[in-house]
């Protein structure tokens, strides 16, 4: 019969009770080993699924928005308002973001190569609303560009973001050119200069 293996560092045969709780310790050890290699296994295949994904969508460039079209839009709010309404002449370079009547107001908007210029027809409003659209602050001057003059508000904190605007009346109707805080202030100029045969109309018009 062959005699008990001597364990080294035992310096001894095993007991079975010892014996039984070595093999129990590599089986162990073995379950360890394999569950992470499992698990390593599992990350590359998801890695590699995603790669897949990733690069056999099919990606482009957006597509752009079109500018807005004034001249069909300020058809559209003329019909709305009953009367004429005013259009721009901006530089090419500036982009129409928005050309369309909201709220009883006929509202243009221009991006230029930085900021924006807002050009609002307001229908008949009421007494004090360029002052209510402006944060409540008053003019701070007047100028006069091709015949009509302008009240000036040079506001001295951004009112949603505008902090430049210039405003008359056409009639019952009410003007206002408005700048954003990083707009160049020769565009409010740029577009009062387009305007003042078209307030000079509706002046007429609507007195």
């Amino acid at each position: 019969m062959a005699r008990p293996r001597i364990v080294a560092e035992l310096g001894r045969p095993e007991t079975p009770e010892e014996t039984a709780a070595r093999k129990a310790a590599a089986s162990e050890r073995y379950r360890s080993s394999k569950t992470f290699r499992n698990l390593i296994a599992a990350l590359i295949v998801c890695v590699g699924i995603m790669a897949v994904v990733y690069l056999g969508v099919p990606r482009g460039t957006p597509a752009d928005i079109p500018e807005a079209d004034v001249p069909a839009a300020a058809a559209e709010a003329e019909r709305t308002a009953g009367h004429g309404v005013i259009v721009p002449s901006a530089p090419d370079e500036w982009r129409v973001n928005s050309a369309k009547v909201e709220g009883g107001e006929w509202r243009v908007v221009y991006a230029p190569s930085t900021g924006y210029v807002e050009v609002t027809q307001a229908f008949a409003p009421p007494e004090g609303w360029v002052s209510r659209e402006l944060g409540g602050y008053a003019p701070t001057g007047t100028t006069t560009i091709d015949g009509i003059e302008w009240d000036v508000y040079d506001l001295p904190s951004a009112v949603d973001t505008i902090d430049y605007a210039l405003a008359t009346t056409a009639g019952t109707d009410t003007v206002v050119i408005g700048l954003a805080a990083s707009t160049d202030r020769g565009a409010a100029e740029t577009v009062a200069a387009s305007l003042g045969d078209q307030i000079r109309t509706l002046r007429e018009e609507l007195r």
